[in-house]
């Protein structure tokens, strides 16, 4: 009996581990691509950008504080490295049906407001965020094409101010895609993602 119990608890914590978001990605695995709709109404997926060296996977939303405190500084990574062969893919993670305000129609109004040049892309049925990892609005993933696959090189914050981009002393995803760039490895690969906790029912 004692046997049965341990071997139903060992079955119990591998199932809690592969669902719980967090338990992912680890730095060299192989991200998954995805068939998301972005807010001009066309599916988006990694495989699009043909002529993309890798790209800046940012999970993000209308609704996180953290989240708005970093548009400026999400459009400028937009602005400096999808012409390099590195652009930002912005992931709306959050149940629409968990919190006002992240529905696409929304995630469509705030993206024309702030003129994002960058797609942004809803989770459907929240099948994305776990495979990655994500916990947090904002959470970066920065990935490196390998032939058709798609290499996890940095995880975490965007840099080290989730306040303001006047207190930024460590450009923690700059200096990973210079970096790749470069044909080196980041120094720094993982870091703490600051932000809000994914919003699910």
């Amino acid at each position: 009996m004692k046997i049965i119990f341990l071997n139903l608890s060992f079955l119990f914590l591998i199932i809690l581990n592969d669902s719980v978001p967090g338990v992912a990605y680890q730095i060299g695995d192989v991200a998954t691509d995805f068939s998301l709709p972005n807010v001009d109404g066309k599916m988006v997926s990694l495989s699009d950008f043909a002529d993309a060296k890798g790209f800046i996977v940012i999970f993000t939303c209308n609704t996180c504080p953290y989240s708005v405190a970093y548009e400026e500084r999400i459009i400028a990574l937009d602005k400096k490295y999808s012409e390099e062969g590195y652009p930002v893919i912005a992931i709306n993670p959050n149940d629409p049906a968990a919190i006002d305000g992240d529905e696409l129609s929304d995630m469509k109004v705030r993206a024309e407001e702030k003129g994002f040049t960058f797609p942004y892309i809803q989770d459907v049925g929240q099948q994305i965020y776990p495979q990655y990892g994500a916990t947090k609005t904002p959470h970066v993933f920065v990935l490196q094409k390998d032939g058709t696959d798609n290499i996890v090189r940095y995880i975490g914050a965007i840099d080290d101010s989730s306040r303001s981009p006047k207190e930024v002393k460590k450009r923690y995803v700059e200096q990973a895609v210079d970096a790749l760039l470069a044909g080196k490895s980041p120094t720094t690969t993982k870091t703490k993602a600051i932000g809000c906790s994914i919003k699910t029912l």
